[in-house]
C-alpha cells in the first residue's frame, strides 16, 4: 500500500495513545484518522486491535464509561477504512485521504450496512457483529 502518514499524523496518534488529545475533539474525523494512521503500518486486524485498545485507555484515562466503547462500529470504520485505503490512490497524510473520500465524513454511512436494532444491540456495543444489511467489503491489507 503507498499510503503514508504525515508527522502531523504521528504526533496526533502519539497525543492520542497519551491521553493527551482533548476529548471534546474526539469526533468522526479524528476516529478515521487514527484509523488511517493505523492502518498505515498495520493489517486490518492488528489495526483493529490497537484502535480497540487506544479507545478504550482514552475512556479510561478521561474518566468516561466503558460502555461508551462500540466494538462492532470500532471494527466496521476499520474495514471501510482500509476498504477506502484500497480503492484510493496513494495519499501522504490522513487529511489528504479524507479530503479525497469525503463521503467517509458521513457517519451514517454505516445505516446502509447495518440496521439501527442491530448496531442499538448490546452484542453489537461488546463485539462485533457481522452487517444484516450489507457487507462491508474487506481486504487482505
Amino acid at each position: 500500500m503507498a499510503h503514508r502518514s504525515s508527522p502531523e499524523d504521528r504526533a496526533f496518534c502519539a497525543q492520542f495513545e497519551s491521553g493527551e488529545f482533548p476529548p471534546a475533539e474526539l469526533d468522526h474525523r479524528a476516529h478515521l484518522r487514527l484509523s488511517y494512521v493505523y492502518l498505515i503500518e498495520h493489517d486490518t486486524e492488528t489495526a483493529y486491535q490497537l484502535m480497540r485498545e487506544a479507545l478504550l485507555a482514552f475512556l479510561e484515562h478521561n474518566g468516561v464509561d466503558p460502555s461508551k466503547y462500540h466494538d462492532t462500529m470500532t471494527r466496521a470504520w476499520i474495514l471501510a477504512v482500509r476498504h477506502f485505503m484500497e480503492a484510493t490512490s496513494s495519499q501522504d497524510s490522513a487529511e489528504s485521504f479524507i479530503e479525497q473520500n469525503p463521503e467517509m465524513l458521513d457517519s451514517k454511512i454505516m445505516m446502509t450496512h447495518y440496521s439501527a436494532d442491530v448496531l442499538v444491540s448490546d452484542e453489537a456495543r461488546a463485539q462485533f457483529v457481522d452487517p444484516d444489511l450489507d457487507p462491508i467489503p474487506q481486504h487482505a491489507g
